[in-house]
């Protein structure tokens, strides 16, 4: 009687095994759940990550000149200088460009047929040189500003500043002139920034 009572024992002890594995196995996914929620989930802290640590050079701190530099650099009269500047050297360059290439420079309107010196060509060349530089200076810093002020008054940086700064210098150049040179200087400055605008963006 003795010997059923273990094959007994034995039965039971074989088929209690699996479902104990069985249990154990499901609670395995909930604890790997619980450690990934722990470690990537809203529990995790979020560090500071410092570049030292990140083995990158760590970036010194600005002094109160460099701050005040950067700001001025920002400003919209520093950059109307930059623009101003740089047109008056393209303006100058495309203005001696045009004289080079125009056969009128140099003549003499009272005796068109001599031939005028190299002096005269030189200076006629100066003359128009100088005029577009003006002309260019003064379109690129009235360009310049008043994006910089739409851009700051906007609180947006896009290519509607470049349009609406378009249509404000060209009516201002226009308006001289009357007010459908004013109207058509608008228009055609606003669509040549947008195509600009377009063509870099």
């Amino acid at each position: 009687m003795a010997a059923p009572a273990k094959s007994t024992d034995a039965s039971i002890s074989v088929t209690t095994g699996p479902s104990a594995t069985v249990s154990t196995a499901e609670n395995v996914p909930l604890q790997y759940s619980l450690i990934l929620d722990h470690l990537i989930g809203g529990k995790r802290q979020i560090k500071d990550l410092n570049p030292t640590v990140m083995g990158a050079l760590p970036s010194p701190q600005k002094t109160e000149e460099q701050k005040m530099i950067e700001r001025g650099m920002e400003s919209c009269a520093f950059k109307s200088l930059i623009a101003c500047v740089g047109g008056f050297v393209l303006g100058g360059a495309f203005g001696v460009f045009t004289a080079g290439i125009d056969s009128n420079v140099g003549l003499d309107p009272k005796d068109p047929l001599r031939t005028p010196t190299a002096r005269e060509v030189l200076r006629d060349m100066g003359q128009r040189g100088m005029s577009y530089a003006k002309n260019f200076a003064i379109v690129g810093a009235m360009f310049s500003c008043t994006e910089c002020l739409i851009e700051s008054h906007r609180g947006k940086s896009d290519w509607k500043n470049a349009v609406y700064s378009g249509c404000i210098t060209g009516g201002a150049i226009g308006f001289r002139a009357g007010l459908k040179a004013g109207v058509l200087g608008c228009g055609g400055f606003a669509a040549f920034s947008a195509a600009i605008e377009y063509y870099l963006r």
